[in-house]
C-alpha cells in the first residue's frame, strides 16, 4: 500500500482491479518451462544446473494432484492447486510476463499504475487515455488459458486486498475491508 500512498493527488485518476480466475490450474506450463531455461540462459546459469532446474521442475510439474474431501484428483494442465511450489512457479510466469506481454499492454492501453499480489491486480488510469472495458480482452487474449476479471470503482471506491481505496478531494484513503463488515455481538444470557 505504500506504493499507493505516495502517488500524487490527480483528480482525473480512476481505478480497477483485475483477478485472475483459478490462477495457479490455468498457468499454461509448456510457457512456463520455456521461461525458466530463458531466465538461465539470461543470468548466465551453466548448462548442468540448467538442466536440473528444468528436470526438477518437470517432475513437480508431473507430481500434479490434489485430494479435496478425501478424495484424489489428477489436473490434466497447469499447477496443482494447493501445491506450495505452485506459487512459486506461478509468481515466476507472472513476473516474466509482466516484464514483456504485460508491460506491452499497459503501454498500449497508457495505464498509469500497475500493483500485483498474487493474483489480484489494480490498475491506476486516465479516463480520457484509457477506455478500461478493452483491456480485458488483450490481457485474456495474451493468455488463452488465464481469464481476467474486471471490477472498476463505484462511487470513487474500490476494493483491493480487502482494503478499500477511497479517491477524494485531498487524495487516497484507505480503510480494511473487515472493519465495514464487523457485527456487534451481544451476550444473551
Amino acid at each position: 500500500m505504500n506504493d499507493l500512498i505516495e502517488i500524487p493527488h490527480d483528480h482525473n485518476i480512476k481505478f480497477a482491479s483485475f483477478d485472475i480466475s483459478s490462477m495457479h490450474s490455468n498457468i499454461p506450463t509448456t510457457d512456463l518451462m520455456a521461461i525458466l531455461k530463458k531466465i538461465c540462459k539470461i543470468n548466465i546459469v551453466d548448462d548442468k544446473t540448467m538442466q536440473d532446474i528444468v528436470r526438477i521442475t518437470q517432475t513437480l510439474i508431473r507430481q500434479n494432484y490434489f485430494c479435496f474431501r478425501d478424495t484424489t484428483y489428477i489436473q490434466n494442465e497447469g499447477l496443482a492447486m494447493g501445491a506450495p511450489t505452485s506459487s512459486v512457479l506461478s509468481e515466476v510466469y507472472l513476473q516474466y510476463m509482466e516484464n514483456t506481454a504485460i508491460y506491452e499492454l499497459l503501454v498500449k492501453h497508457k495505464i498509469e499504475g500497475y500493483f500485483r499480489y498474487v493474483d489480484d491486480i489494480l490498475v491506476m488510469y486516465k479516463e480520457d487515455k484509457t477506455d478500461i472495458l478493452e483491456v480485458p480482452e488483450d490481457f485474456n487474449n495474451m493468455v488463452p488459458s488465464l481469464k481476467f476479471t474486471l471490477e472498476r470503482e463505484q462511487n470513487n471506491k474500490i476494493n483491493f486486498l480487502e482494503i478499500i481505496v477511497t479517491r477524494n478531494q485531498e487524495g487516497l484513503s484507505f480503510r480494511n475491508l473487515q472493519q465495514t463488515h464487523c457485527h456487534r455481538h451481544h451476550n444473551t444470557q
